[in-house]
């Protein structure tokens, strides 16, 4: 079996030429694919990867005046390592000595002081994430554009829709539910395409253990990672509900702001995502609490203690919906927001897809059947809205693609992210 299996990415499409002027940052959760991106868009420049000391200091010891003799345009990879070299950048490039460099970190932490400070108006940010269903279909092949983002970038849903074919036959559609099953037990990891079942099991324990002592490392100086740890463990647990801090904090035996900070650490690693509520009350008072999200199946499963053969129930099929929506509008830089409604009446719709055409609905069930009974919250919904309304999907796990009336459609996740 191959060591490494290579897919192609949607961010590697996105990034920039070396021959442009501006500067890359290139960030992401650990082993979600950076390096391998860079080096196969920037393979001729000089690589330096900064977890390396003896790289470290040696940059350190090349001086802002000589760095575009001696360095030059090049890849720095765990730049957040040694964040003074930003400085050192940014003087070379803005006397016009560089015109490119990229950068790579494995957390937001790069998107904080330092970035926002040394590199404001210079660098030109992309994110990239564990694999996406889209890319795991296509394989080392061209990427197609998913139907969701086809949706969303047009007023005619109901057109779109129709133009499908209704079930994907033969050999492609058992392909194509091959690879969500394959998603939802073990997530989109890229280092575990190559392994045996036992070894991603261990592969993801060790993740556990190397995000808590290098990325939050590099977020937080904890002296003691118990605490975060349970923390994690528990936040884990409530993937696809609503976030109360208070609760989590009680449970996890912590202050609430320190709860609230722990959370934060988890976003900005990549390890969770918050979905915020939609503010407008369009039919009674709203909820004004986020909804919490882990941001890769196969971590979710470790966390949380689930055996890759345990069950998906409705928070973790919503998870995987969630997890999907957010890395592609991220990914693609789609001019989109994710919202999820729910009023203190009880009516809910799980998200709400805000674009500059209108909103678009999506109402998930894990399950292989759904009915007209399914579109009720979204039809309120709609109503509210009036022109604003783009459609209402109900997105189940089936293999069909059908109208349901009144402008609603019933389409398999694996059918909407590919």
């Amino acid at each position: 079996m191959k060591d490494e299996i290579h897919l192609n990415r949607w961010v590697d499409q996105l990034l920039p030429p070396v021959n442009s002027r501006g500067l890359v940052l290139l960030t992401g959760a650990r082993q979600t694919g950076k390096t391998t991106s860079a080096k196969a868009c920037y393979a001729s420049l000089p690589y330096y990867n900064l977890d390396a000391i003896e790289y470290r200091d040696q940059l350190s010891d090349v001086s802002s005046f000589s760095w575009a003799r001696t360095v030059g345009a090049a890849v720095l990879d765990e730049v957040q390592k040694e964040p003074a070299l930003l400085d050192k950048l940014k003087f070379a490039y803005d006397a016009g000595e560089i015109d490119f460099s990229a950068l790579l970190g494995s957390a937001q932490i790069l998107l904080l002081k330092n970035v926002r400070e040394s590199l404001a108006g210079r660098v030109f940010v992309f994110e990239i994430f564990p694999l996406m269903l889209s890319e795991l279909c296509a394989g080392e092949g061209p990427l197609e554009m998913a139907l969701i983002e086809r949706l969303l970038g047009t007023e005619r849903v109901d057109e779109v829709l129709a133009n499908e074919v209704p079930v994907l036959l033969g050999p492609t559609g058992e392909e194509v539910a091959r690879n969500e099953q394959y998603m939802l037990k073990w997530g989109g990891m890229p280092g575990l395409l190559a392994l045996d079942e036992t070894r991603r099991s261990q592969w993801l324990r060790s993740y556990e253990l190397t995000y808590l002592e290098r990325d939050l490392g590099d977020l937080a100086r904890l002296d003691d990672l118990k605490p975060f740890r349970r923390f994690q463990k528990l936040a884990a647990l409530r993937s696809g509900q609503l976030l109360s801090f208070s609760e989590l904090a009680r449970d996890a035996g912590m202050a609430v702001e320190t709860a609230r900070r722990y959370m934060e650490y988890l976003r900005l690693s990549y390890q969770a995502f918050l979905v915020p509520p939609f503010s407008r009350n369009l039919t009674s008072q709203v909820v004004k609490t986020p909804k919490v999200f882990w941001g890769d199946c196969g971590l979710l499963r470790s966390l949380a203690g689930l055996t890759p053969d345990a069950p998906v129930d409705g928070h973790f099929f919503e998870t995987y919906v969630a997890g999907e929506l957010n890395k592609l509008l991220r990914t693609r830089q789609l001019n989109t927001q994710l919202f999820y409604y729910r009023t203190r009446s009880g009516l809910e719709v799980d998200f709400l897809l805000q674009t500059s055409r209108g909103v678009l609905a999506l109402e998930v069930k894990n399950r292989e059947k759904v009915s007209v009974a399914d579109t009720h919250a979204m039809l309120r919904i709609a109503s509210a809205l009036g022109d604003e309304w783009l459609g209402g999907l109900v997105v189940y796990c089936g293999n069909r693609i059908e109208p349901l009336g009144n402008g609603f459609w019933a389409v398999p996740s694996s059918r909407l992210f590919i």
